[in-house]
């Protein structure tokens, strides 16, 4: 595989929270670490789960007192004791799977793997999809090459997955091989008596001249009682793009209601490589989202669209940092945020042009729709420039429904309240439309109308 590796991090990356002195410890979070790495791994893992629990040891949870972390405060979270979960639990997929992906499609209940639910048949040769437990040996040692080796490992939540990490969703694409199955990576989360954990961990590798599309969906499994729970998914995902290799990635969080959930993506493009990211949020007491792209050659092309839609009193936190490292790259970024009720939503944009990346085209653009006068958004879309012919803007948003727009629906024989859900819904199709995924375009837009009003006071 001709994937170059940086030696050089994502500037200003999310980096981990040390304590002052590497004799103070966060107790809470050696009680996290102490509970998933009770979870088995291959004897090849070790090295990698041992260096990754060694650094989260001496680490904390983020606090608000740290410029990353400012406006997204995880005491909540501290106040809950959470388990793993080992046991498969059983579960009726059949309302979540797609019917592009019908035999292109890994499931894992819990962090585990299920494969009476999974289904991997028909795909072109040249693909492998599947579990990284279930991979033969030499598969599995090229793997053991690229997890875990994307920059920001040492970021506090990255390192904890990795250092619990026991299976992972692996794609891998060969050299020159267009896959036109979607392939779907569901990770489904059921409510147990207690608290639970789970880590999901995913890998793409798409080599030269490859082509894949991938939809990661998160979501959360409700029992015959409806009921909500409490849990956490922290969740890492990893994808590596070889030479002019392009990669279509379709991220979705659906989670409880009383969710927490930590997810990671750092995206490693080589040169003339093409790489999008639609990374969609509704649910989730808590929701954090960590997007770090790093180019490693000249010519890249980066898409990033994003949509985050959250009421009640749910937070839904979105930070991203692209480095463009080389010239004649282009890099694109639209982040929409519809919030209601007193939600809190959060923005925070980073896009990195050194000396060297001349000729760079970058754009970056957030856009909130407040639907309540207690609902609150925290932007900071940034650009930092040091190459001197290059052609960037940045911007935000903020605004709310207007009333002559509201009027003119009401005119044409539209009630208010569907005229208010007909403008909310306009402005989620903007990025809904864009994913290459027919039948998930309308299960999304289907989500939007059917949430309940966001704009009670």
């Amino acid at each position: 595989m001709t994937i170059q590796v940086s030696p050089s991090p994502v500037p200003n990356s999310n980096a981990v929270s040390l304590t002052s002195t590497l004799l103070d410890k966060d107790s809470y979070l050696t009680g996290l670490l102490d509970e998933v790495t009770t979870l088995q791994a291959a004897d090849y893992f070790q090295e990698l789960r041992q260096g990754a629990a060694n650094w989260v040891r001496h680490s904390t949870i983020p606090t608000t007192r740290e410029e990353e972390w400012r406006f997204t405060d995880l005491s909540a979270l501290r106040q809950v004791q959470f388990h793993i979960e080992t046991q498969l639990k059983s579960v009726d997929i059949s309302a979540l799977t797609l019917p592009e992906a019908v035999n292109s499609r890994l499931v894992f209940v819990n962090g585990v793997y299920a494969p009476d639910l999974s289904a991997v048949a028909d795909l072109p040769s040249g693909v492998v999809v599947g579990n990284l437990a279930g991979f033969s040996k030499s598969q599995q040692e090229i793997v053991k090459h690229y997890l875990a080796q994307a920059e920001g490992s040492q970021e506090v939540f990255t390192a904890l997955n990795t250092a619990g990490i026991s299976d992972a969703a692996v794609v891998w694409v060969a050299q020159n091989v267009i896959v036109e199955t979607p392939i779907h990576l569901l990770f489904v989360a059921v409510v147990g008596e207690q608290a639970t954990i789970s880590q999901p961990r995913c890998l793409v590798m798409a080599e030269t001249g490859g082509s894949v599309t991938v939809v990661e969906d998160f979501i959360n499994h409700r029992g015959a009682e409806d009921a909500e729970g409490v849990y956490l998914t922290n969740a890492v995902t990893e994808v590596w793009l070889g030479e002019n290799a392009q990669v279509s990635h379709t991220r979705i969080e659906r989670e409880g209601a009383e969710a927490f959930h930590v997810g990671k993506t750092a995206v490693t493009q080589a040169r003339d490589s093409r790489y999008t990211c639609h990374a969609l949020s509704f649910g989730g007491k808590l929701s954090r989202h960590n997007l770090e792209i790093l180019q490693t050659g000249e010519q890249t092309e980066t898409t990033l669209n994003g949509l985050t839609m959250i009421s009640d009193r749910q937070v839904g936190d979105t930070h991203s940092a692209i480095a463009l490292n080389y010239p004649h790259s282009t890099s694109t970024q639209l982040h929409k945020c519809i919030v209601g009720d007193r939600a809190h939503a959060v923005f925070n944009g980073k896009v990195f042009v050194p000396k060297a990346a001349q000729l760079t085209n970058a754009g970056q653009l957030n856009r909130n729709l407040l639907l309540s006068s207690k609902a609150r958004v925290d932007t900071k879309p940034q650009l930092e420039i040091t190459a001197d012919n290059v052609k960037c803007a940045h911007g935000a948003t903020v605004s709310q429904l207007e009333d002559d727009e509201i009027f003119y629906l009401q005119s044409r024989g539209i009630n208010e309240d569907d005229a208010r859900k007909l403008l909310i819904n306009a402005f989620a199709a903007e990025i809904i439309n864009q994913i290459p995924v027919k039948s998930l375009q309308a299960v999304l837009l289907n989500t939007v109308n059917s949430l309940k009003s966001l704009t009670n006071d």
